[in-house]
């Protein structure tokens, strides 16, 4: 079993999330002027995710480098990083089991 790397995961969704803001129509422009939606809040939250992640590696890297020596402020970094990873994969599934269940509602 191979380990991915939290960025990677992260920075995936973050492309995932963007791939759905192409061409639309007046209506869907009208709606996400008006007050943002879903996806807004979804991308934001993703943007964040990817940002957390990316201050811990910085801070492993510049430990690993020498530049820095502050080891409690990575492991803070780290332990953040999990739980976005975390939270993001619970909201995921979350997504998948309400689509499921749309899915088996009789027409």
């Amino acid at each position: 079993m191979t380990t991915i790397p939290a960025s990677t995961v992260l920075n995936a969704y973050a492309r995932a999330a963007g791939m759905g803001t192409g061409s639309q129509g007046p209506q869907a422009g009208a709606s996400r002027e008006a007050g943002g939606g879903f996806s807004d809040m979804l991308k934001q939250a993703i943007d964040e995710s990817v940002g957390t992640s990316k201050a811990g590696e910085q801070k492993v890297a510049a430990v690993a480098s020498g530049a820095s020596t502050n080891i409690v402020d990575v492991v803070t970094a780290v332990a953040e990083a999990e739980t976005t990873l975390q939270t993001v994969v619970s909201v995921r599934d979350r997504v998948i089991t309400a689509y499921q269940e749309i899915m088996r509602m009789p027409i």
